[in-house]
């Protein structure tokens, strides 16, 4: 299987961050652990497509790989006499010139200067030496509709038997990966440690549906209350709110409960949840079938209905 991060997502090289997203929410979801258990080869494709997502999400990153100043992993990338990496020898006196453009040296070309160098045959290539970061994570973690909405803390439970807290931003969405800093493999000789990649998919909910920021649900309501008006209460992600219905409502009818939506976060601002009524008969007693029998509906217009 290919390492390189754009082979891995099926984009090309130019492709926008919009486009790298889509990509990696396709990928991630068909080769979700849950929807492929027991399959090690699933599995392993869908850390690597983590692994891919999270360097090419990361704009100083994906610029350092494309410059070829760390790999695929995101580790540095060989050595120079002094401590120097491949980017200082380059811009040094011997006059090979670096470049951020397609006109850069891959680290096979630079690989056959440093053998030259060192009388040493083509291709060889030295392990780093010093200091190195530890190796990035992949996890998948399944949260609440409601700590998507809200936002909380989840806990993971580590390969060795640890745990990890999560904090789960309000509006976060199915795919969207976490970088936890620090929380990967140790790092080398003293380096910093790797990050963990949190991949999260969301709980579908019985109740809500999500637009956006917005929330829509469906609300029963008796026939008392659609025909002379009154209050319910709404249980909204956010705890129960009381609503009033207008008389004359019938089934179908929306109604908005601004700011109950997705919470706020950062700049955004709340989303609003949509309730669509419902209008239940319920349990009848004889006084509302005799006034039934009694009651002759008022003619609908051409075309209408009297139900």
């Amino acid at each position: 299987m290919s390492t390189d991060p754009y082979e891995i997502l099926g984009v090309s090289r130019t492709a926008s961050q919009d486009d790298i997203r889509k990509a990696y929410r396709k990928l991630a979801k068909a080769w979700h652990p849950d929807l492929n258990p027991g399959d090690k080869a699933a599995e392993e494709k869908f850390k690597a497509i983590g692994t891919a997502h999270a360097l090419l999400s990361d704009a100083e990153q994906r610029a350092r790989f494309d410059r070829g100043e760390i790999d695929a992993a995101g580790q540095e990338r060989g050595w120079a006499p002094g401590g120097g990496g491949y980017r200082d020898h380059a811009e040094g006196a011997q006059g090979f010139r670096y470049s951020a453009g397609g006109g850069g040296f891959s680290e096979d070309d630079l690989g056959d200067i440093f053998g030259s160098m060192f009388g040493q045959q083509r291709g060889y290539r030295r392990r780093p030496q010093g200091p190195a970061r530890g190796e990035d994570r992949n996890f998948s973690l399944t949260v609440s509709f409601a700590d998507a909405v809200n936002g909380g803390t989840s806990r993971i439970t580590l390969p060795g038997g640890g745990t990890l807290d999560v904090k789960i931003p309000p509006g976060i969405e199915d795919g969207q990966v976490l970088r936890l800093r620090g929380k990967g493999g140790e790092g080398h000789q003293g380096g910093p440690a790797g990050d963990a990649l949190i991949t999260i998919s969301i709980a579908p909910s019985p109740d809500y549906t999500r637009d956006g920021n917005d929330i829509r649900m469906t609300l029963p309501v008796g026939l008392k209350v659609a025909v002379l008006g009154g209050s319910v209460t709404v249980p909204t992600p956010g705890g129960p709110v009381s609503m009033n219905i207008p008389a004359h409502s019938d089934t179908g009818r929306l109604m908005r409960l601004r700011g109950r939506g997705v919470k706020a976060h950062g700049k955004r601002e709340a989303g609003n949840l949509y309730v669509t009524l419902k209008v239940v008969i319920g349990p009848t007693d004889a006084a509302l079938e005799d006034f039934l029998k009694s009651w002759t509906p008022p003619e609908a217009p051409a075309g209408g209905s009297t139900t």
